[in-house]
């Protein structure tokens, strides 16, 4: 007997920050919204956990108080060479540190309170016919739907479905993340290099340190396993150094992923508008990624709600829309994450620049202004 298919307006594949907020936001405007996560809630994820004050006031409407739940306030920047050369700046915007595993749940619980149907399931299949949507599940579930939000990562399974471009290149990064506790500032995002990578550090709530690095997995691979690799190339950076030898980790393990890829991707794939990480990665060392996918799904509710009330007057035209203000939301801001990603690959012309920006400290705030966007304004 074939499984009944429920009908919504709008199902969302992946309750990450982008799949979250969205789901919350079309709720909000009343519509019947299903939301597909294959994990469960709390769960802590591979990712820098800072975030630009940019999103502060969209997650006000969302109606989620991070720093009620124990976000850091953070004004302050540091940067470091592979060659222990260290730069300072002021945060031209600031941000705030909070783990995935907090805020995600937070987001959750309010989609949930809201009304949204969120499924820990799996999407295997996505077909599109008759303007409309069947999506289909691994655990057999069927739903239809008007509208498709892909915010399910950096990469998945569903892509090679898609036959999306990115999915056919190498990805050749590892990220690494643990949390310690020590002494580390409050008001403090770090960026330190290494031969091969950098490692991010800031405090988020409960006294925890993030640490998360991004280091190229063929050079991972010369050693046996993640401790030798600490010792043996991110303790030559003494700041790093410092940091790992006078905290204590809070994981029993870290942390791992793995086929990290920046390529372009497309926001719009066979209908389906991709947010987040699904849309488009800025490298980790401009440190807005997590910003990015939430405004991303500001900008996809945004125009799916006028199309729904049927404000914008074909699909054709909200895809074209959609694309045109992803674009403009982020194309400059990916631009800069790969100049400045090139850059810090090159250890000779990392280490150049971070002696130029030490003598020219106002580039920094400069910089970190062309990979961040204004506050979210909230229609």
């Amino acid at each position: 007997m074939e499984p009944s298919k429920a009908i919504y307006d709008v199902v969302i594949i992946g309750g990450g920050l982008a799949g979250l907020s969205a789901a919350i936001h079309l709720r909000k405007h009343e519509f019947e919204v299903m939301l597909i996560e294959k994990n469960e809630y709390p769960k802590h994820k591979v990712c820098g956990e800072y975030i630009s004050n940019e999103v502060l006031p969209y997650l006000d409407f969302l109606g989620v108080d991070v720093f009620h739940l124990g976000a850091k306030n953070i004004t302050k920047f540091e940067l470091s060479s592979s060659k222990n050369t260290l730069v300072k700046s002021i945060l031209p915007m600031g941000g705030f540190g909070i783990s995935r595993y907090t805020l995600d749940n937070s987001l959750f619980k309010k989609a949930k309170e809201l009304g949204v149907v969120v499924v820990q399931d799996v999407v295997t299949n996505v077909e599109f016919s008759n303007d409309s949507f069947e999506i289909e599940t691994k655990l057999n579930q069927r739903a239809n739907s008007k509208i498709v939000i892909g915010a399910y990562g950096k990469r998945s399974s569903l892509d090679v479905k898609l036959n999306r471009n990115f999915i056919k290149n190498k990805s050749p990064y590892l990220a690494v993340k643990t949390h310690v506790k020590g002494q580390f500032p409050e008001d403090l995002v770090a960026l330190h290099n290494f031969e091969g990578g950098y490692c991010g550090v800031s405090k988020v709530e409960d006294d925890r340190i993030n640490l998360c690095y991004i280091t190229d997995l063929e050079a991972f691979k010369n050693f046996k396993d993640l401790e030798e690799f600490q010792q043996k190339v991110i303790f030559k950076n003494l700041f790093l150094k410092s940091i790992f030898e006078s905290t204590n980790p809070v994981f029993e393990t870290p942390l791992t992923i793995s086929q990290i890829s920046f390529d372009s991707k497309s926001p719009i794939e066979k209908h389906i508008l991709m947010c987040g990480d699904s849309a488009g990665m800025i490298h980790p060392l401009c440190g807005n990624g997590m910003s990015m996918a939430i405004r991303s799904a500001q900008i996809a509710s945004d125009l799916i709600i006028d199309y729904l009330h049927m404000k914008i007057a074909s699909r054709e035209l909200l895809e074209k829309s959609y694309k045109t203000a992803w674009n403009n939301a982020f194309s400059s801001r990916l631009k800069i994450g790969h100049v400045v990603a090139s850059v810090f690959r090159n250890n000779r012309l990392a280490d150049m620049s971070i002696g130029i920006l030490k003598t020219i400290p106002s580039l920094i705030p400069a910089i970190i202004k062309r990979t961040h966007g204004r506050p979210m304004l909230v229609k």
